[in-house]
């Protein structure tokens, strides 16, 4: 069996832990990395280092920024605050962004609630979400999680937590294709899903 050299055989191994690849894709980008050129190479390992290094959270929404302090979305004024959209990811927002048609705040979750993956409330920013609807008084919380069994008890689990405050809860209606991800709508389903979303 051939066995890669040390170096290789390192990066194979740190591909393979990016989500959709597995052995042989994990192979293949090694070995486009060996045949890139250096120039290449040095601009994409700048480029990662950037991410952690100038990438922030916004301490309101948790989305990511390059900003100090709030995200564009936060601190613009053209936004509507009477309403927060709430999302499990990053990836998430910007597919709802993409739409054009929402207008609204958002909030990110950083996940959803799995007990048996260990994805407890305290796991993610629910309580973030509670302490903003406490301050902010939003007009109605939007349910974005995923059509999902995961994002439909975490979204019912939040809506327990906030029946007692003075604001509409909402879920994405029913048209989505159940047991995915938002980040495989296609983009009119979820523009009517925004519209007709149903009271919970």
């Amino acid at each position: 069996m051939m066995v890669y050299p040390q170096a290789l055989e390192k990066l194979i191994k740190n591909l393979k832990k990016i989500p959709g690849i597995g052995p042989k894709s994990a192979e293949r980008i090694a070995f486009f990395f060996l045949s890139s050129n250096q120039e290449y190479i040095q601009e994409l390992s700048e480029n990662l280092s950037d991410l952690k290094d100038h990438l922030k959270k916004c301490p309101q929404c948790f989305s990511l920024t390059s900003q100090e302090g709030l995200c564009s979305v936060c601190s613009s004024e053209e936004r509507d605050r009477s309403l927060i959209c709430v999302v499990e990811s990053y990836r998430d927002l910007i597919v709802i962004e993409n739409t054009g048609d929402y207008k609204g705040l958002y909030h990110i979750l950083e996940g959803r609630l799995s007990p048996l993956d260990g994805m407890m409330p305290d796991k993610i920013k629910i309580m973030e979400l509670i302490e903003r609807v406490k301050k902010e008084k939003p007009k109605e919380i939007i349910m974005a999680t995923n059509p999902n069994v995961e994002g439909d008890s975490t979204a019912f689990y939040i809506s327990k937590l906030l029946k007692d405050f003075p604001v509409k809860i909402t879920r994405l209606a029913k048209g989505l294709p159940v047991g995915s991800d938002l980040e495989f709508a296609d983009m009119m389903s979820l523009m009517n899903s925004f519209k007709n979303r149903e009271i919970m």
